[in-house]
């Protein structure tokens, strides 16, 4: 039986796999890596496939699917390897008495891919709480533990990991804090459901369950029966200008070290694409969420083509309204728009 990306995304979108390995340790994983590259086979490595996007051709080398499950919570801190489902890790940290991950529950996919998009909401980032990393590389052939200042953090949603294919995430070491209160909440939509102040505090159970039903009230955790979760989460990155458009200048705007970040969202929305936008549109078979704007779905039975025509689409609607170009957030392989 043929495996397809359909089967192993979160989009359920994309073409067949030439050859599927799946990873249970990182032993496996680097002996995979060496094995293709010897073979001159081109490589893609994924987790949980919650940040990617297949053509309809699919892939027709290897595939390594990191499904390591172990970790480790000694002290403060969390050693995990790349395999393990996100929220499982945050919620063992909790569960261990440590505080740190609370706002970054429920974001689906792996620990692998974390540092790659360096994952953030609700003010917290991996890189804020990142000790190191564990990272096989492809061309020198080596193993070898990385501290955050070599991962290329920075700017939004940015890594030296997500554009290049030469390392292998195997194992990620987070230094959390141990105690049961959280750090100052300085989103007011959290703070809201907490019931606190702006930079107020709460526990950090509390704002795991608050975190939990905001993204559940925005379709944001995965659920095979809601087609508004058939998606990548947010398919449009916030754009991080270095002078925003005069059109554009009521959008939200928070600071960033290479300029100022707008808000996808707000664009989508104002240049006339409200969330639900797209049933009516095309096929009807993709469309953005009915909750939030940022995230394209899939709505059953649509092709990876669907996808990219419906996203030029929204991008060429905000780009005659604001003159600005979004960009997407997840990894597109095989397929553009």
């Amino acid at each position: 039986m043929t495996v397809t990306f359909a089967d192993l995304t979160t989009m359920r979108v994309g073409g067949p796999i030439g050859r599927l390995m799946v990873a249970e340790t990182s032993a496996q994983a680097v002996e995979a890596a060496r094995e293709a590259d010897a073979a001159g086979d081109p490589l893609l490595v994924m987790g949980g496939g919650s940040n990617l996007v297949v053509g309809d051709t699919g892939w027709e080398g290897t595939v390594i699917r990191m499904a390591s499950g172990e970790f480790d919570v000694a002290g403060d801190r969390v050693v995990a390897a790349a395999g393990v489902d996100w929220d499982r890790l945050v919620r063992a940290s909790i569960e261990a008495g440590l505080a740190g991950l609370e706002a970054l529950s429920g974001i689906p996919g792996s620990v692998g891919g974390t540092p790659v998009q360096n994952v953030g909401a609700f003010g917290t980032l991996t890189s804020d709480l990142l000790e190191s990393i564990s990272v096989y590389d492809r061309e020198t052939r080596t193993v070898d533990r990385w501290t955050p200042d070599r991962c290329g953090f920075g700017s939004h949603r940015q890594s030296v990991f997500k554009h290049s294919d030469r390392w292998l995430v195997l194992e990620v070491t987070f230094r959390l804090r141990r105690g049961s209160q959280s750090k100052p909440i300085e989103y007011a939509e959290l703070a809201h459901k907490l019931g606190i102040e702006v930079a107020g505090t709460a526990p950090v159970t509390d704002v795991r369950e608050a975190v939990m039903a905001l993204r559940r009230n925005k379709r944001m955790v995965l659920d095979p029966d809601d087609h508004d979760t058939w998606s990548v989460g947010s398919f449009f990155i916030n754009p991080v200008l270095a002078e925003v458009p005069v059109r554009a200048s009521e959008c939200p705007q928070y600071f960033d070290i290479k300029g100022t970040k707008l808000s996808a969202g707000w664009l989508i929305h104002r240049a006339g694409f409200p969330p639900g936008y797209g049933t009516q549109w095309g096929n009807g078979a993709v469309a953005l969420s009915s909750r939030h704007a940022l995230a394209v779905t899939n709505r059953g039975g649509a092709t990876t083509a669907d996808i990219m025509k419906f996203a030029a689409h929204i991008r060429e609607g905000v780009e005659a309204c604001f003159d600005i170009r979004l960009g997407p957030e997840c990894d597109l392989v095989n397929c553009s728009f």
